[in-house]
């Protein structure tokens, strides 16, 4: 079953000298328990897109629709993870998980008994009274995306989380995401300017044009054998017929 549905979608912005088409009848269905990644041109709405399916800004044309329903405003069964943390310096971590849970409602004592139950299951549980200056780039990620699963979204909304993070850790940070929400059978979508990753971590890759971006091709990722972590997806033999397609579909775009 659909969870995301866009149907032509467009977007325009309006300034009182000109008109801006940034989306084109965009379509794009997510199932349920799907992690999709959206690549594309530099400058193409990505993020935009993102911005849609939250709920956050609505489109000129077209119906974005969530669960089978019109969207019409932000959705509480949407989480969204930005590329910076934007932990409180202020609050320890263990606090920094429960903010999401303040600004919805939700009980504190279930928030933080889930807070802390998660910190542990995924290796931070010895960080829950650390301020975030004491952790690494890496480590204050996995706590964003901690924070963002406190709240139990059905649906999670990444847009560039690993990109201000070195090589290594972004390598070893995307392998551990991908397979925590695996685990948490969350309906993914990444936006990134990073074919490699957007390989590793999906089982579609949607490449978007040029703006006005509509989307260019669909590509469904599968490996013999069953999908590999996203680390060792990029030794599979299948890997590298990948990148090269949506590399070229990329470059028609860039010079087109």
């Amino acid at each position: 079953m659909a969870q995301i549905e866009l149907n032509d979608v467009c977007l325009r912005y309006f300034t009182i000298n000109e008109e801006t088409e940034a989306l084109r009848n965009v379509n794009l269905s997510v199932d349920e328990g799907e992690f999709i990644s959206i690549v594309g041109p530099s400058g193409c709405g990505k993020s935009t897109l993102l911005s849609l399916v939250s709920g956050v800004i609505k489109p000129t044309e077209g119906e974005v629709t969530l669960f089978g329903e019109k969207l019409k405003e932000t959705s509480d069964r949407i989480g969204y993870m930005l590329q910076n943390d934007h932990l409180f310096e202020w609050r320890n971590v263990l606090n920094n998980l429960l903010v999401g849970a303040e600004i919805r409602g939700i009980n504190r004592k279930e928030a933080k008994e889930r807070a802390l139950d998660l910190l542990n299951r995924y290796g931070m549980g010895d960080f829950a009274h650390h301020s975030p200056k004491q952790l690494s780039g890496g480590m204050r990620q996995r706590v964003a995306l901690i924070r963002t699963l406190v709240i139990q979204p059905e649906i999670l909304l990444l847009d560039e989380p690993f990109s201000a993070l070195d090589y290594q850790t972004r390598l070893t940070l995307s392998d551990e995401i991908s397979t925590i929400l695996r685990e948490q059978k969350k309906t993914v979508v990444l936006v990134t300017h990073d074919i490699s990753e957007a390989i590793a971590m999906a089982d579609r890759v949607i490449v978007m044009s040029k703006r006005p971006s509509f989307v260019k091709r669909d590509y469904k990722i599968s490996f013999a054998g069953g999908r590999p972590s996203p680390f060792y997806t990029r030794q599979a033999p299948e890997y590298n017929d990948y990148f090269n397609e949506i590399w070229k579909e990329l470059e028609e775009h860039v010079h087109a």
